[in-house]
């Protein structure tokens, strides 16, 4: 029987635990990824991670054993851990690349690799079709004898270094002696202990909700986003003195910021805070980088500074690219990913996270009035997403049809105002007079339809996705 094709979408290749991500497929990843890590060096050493779903660690291990039996040294975690630490162990021991057992924020039926290469960053697309062309021409592959080439993969602890690097980006003795009081929700996540250790010490304190290890989640999607994160929005509007509430997701690259009064500053406020942030507080300057579900903020804030901003497809695979072309200051996505110059071109949701104590700290105000600074700057934002889930077994079907519906449809006013222009390279976006947005896009890891809509006010924004649901049939689903 043929194997089934393997797939990456925006940021690895992701499957359901015991259906179509089990040791078998695994171990054909690994040994795809192998062939492509020694057309890459003659003598490659591979960073090997995990997170804390369901066997990660054995899942891991597994890549291990099969990067062995061909000769390429690995380094494999010793503890599971954030993506972000894996992508810098590749900068710090000068890997080849490196693989990392996770679906990310996707629900705990899934499991994941990721790939980095020698630059620490998401895998651009050439390296993505080399990686499935290998992958997919691999037959079954046997598991090694364990043990057997034992002497090629070491056991390592990657905190020291990737501590002292987020140590070179922002101050920590800063933030330790602020006195702040930080909650970190770990979303039972691999980023568990990496706030509380880095800010140690000191006067300032964190307390983490939800850093035991539970393959279940609690029974939410990992995302850093509400609902998910209503227990920590809770604990926020309790009255207990609590300065900022930083959310990680499942591999802790991901970030949701909360207020001292309890509310989610949501993904879109994040980017254009960071980009204030970074310019008028850190000095830095040069263009930024946002993918096309971002914010028009961005673009307000990049015409007061004088910045380029570029608009790229989703996914870090093509945030990453421009920002190493082009120096980029910031790089980010709506699901929560960001990237600091000078740190890797990749997600790190503990780094935002550390920054926005040291936005605090810096300019002397509480979060909740630093927001509300950056929305007298740049007007009104209302934000939101309706996430639409398909049946897998009919997604392919499905999802063609909704584009194929919205081309031969496309609307010339959206909710009653005047459509500027569309974008079509990364499903359908609407660009209106108003200088609103709505976008419909399909999922590359999760069988869903994901429309989105920046706006003035919360009632325009969901005029915007119900128009859009009605033209290709979803508001049933919605």
């Amino acid at each position: 029987m043929t194997a089934p094709q393997i797939k990456f979408g925006t940021d690895g290749w992701r499957g359901v635990i015991g259906d179509d991500f089990t040791f078998a497929s695994v171990r054909r990843v690994a040994q795809g990824t192998a062939e492509y890590l020694l057309s890459r060096s003659a003598d490659p050493l591979a960073v090997i991670g995990y997170d804390c779903r369901f066997a990660s660690e054995e899942f891991a291990r597994s890549v291990a054993d099969v990067f062995a039996a061909n000769r390429v040294r690995s380094l494999i975690f010793d503890r599971p851990s954030p993506t972000q630490v894996a992508s810098w162990t590749v900068i710090d021991r000068k890997a080849t690349g490196a693989a990392v057992i996770t679906a990310s924020h996707n629900p705990y039926l899934f499991n994941g690799v990721k790939y980095k290469p020698e630059t620490g960053s998401s895998a651009p697309s050439g390296v993505i079709a080399d990686l499935e062309r290998r992958i997919n021409a691999a037959p079954e592959v046997s598991a090694p004898e364990r043990g057997k080439s034992s002497d090629l993969v070491t056991v390592y602890d990657p905190r020291g270094p990737y501590y002292a690097q987020i140590a070179r980006m922002v101050d920590l003795e800063i933030i330790k002696g602020a006195g702040l009081r930080i909650v970190h929700e770990c979303m039972y996540g691999s980023g568990y202990r990496y706030i509380a250790d880095l800010l140690g010490g000191g006067s300032t304190s964190v307390t983490e909700l939800h850093h035991e290890r539970n393959p279940f989640f609690g029974g939410i999607n990992p995302e850093p986003i509400p609902p998910n994160i209503d227990a920590a929005v809770a604990v926020m509007r309790a009255g207990g003195g609590n300065d900022l509430c930083i959310c990680t997701d499942g591999d802790a690259d991901r970030v949701g910021i909360i207020d001292e009064t309890g509310r989610f500053v949501d993904q879109l406020q994040v980017y254009a805070l960071l980009m204030l942030y970074l310019f008028e507080v850190r000095g830095m300057g040069g263009p930024v980088v946002k993918t096309i579900n971002m914010t028009s903020m961005a673009d307000k804030l990049g015409a007061e500074f004088g910045a380029e901003v570029f608009e790229v497809p989703v996914g870090f695979k093509n945030i990453a690219p421009k920002m190493m072309e082009a120096d980029a200051v910031l790089g980010g996505e709506e699901s929560g990913g960001y990237a600091i110059r000078g740190h890797i071109p990749e997600r790190d949701g503990i780094l935002v996270g550390l920054l926005f104590a040291d936005m605090i700290v810096r300019l002397g105000k509480p979060l909740s009035q630093i927001l509300a600074d950056l929305e007298k700057r740049v007007g009104p934002h209302a934000y939101s997403r309706h996430d639409i889930h398909l049946a897998r077994d009919t997604y392919d079907t499905e999802r063609q049809r909704i584009l194929d519906v919205l081309k031969a449809n496309e609307p010339a006013e959206v909710a009653g105002v005047k459509v500027a222009r569309v974008r079509s390279d990364d499903g359908f976006k609407f660009y209106l007079a108003d200088g609103s947005w709505v976008l419909l896009r399909t999922s590359g890891t999760e069988p869903l339809i994901r429309i989105y809509s920046e706006a003035a006010t919360p009632a325009d924004v969901e005029a915007r996705l119900a128009a859009i649901e009605d033209i290709v049939g979803l508001r049933a689903h919605a």
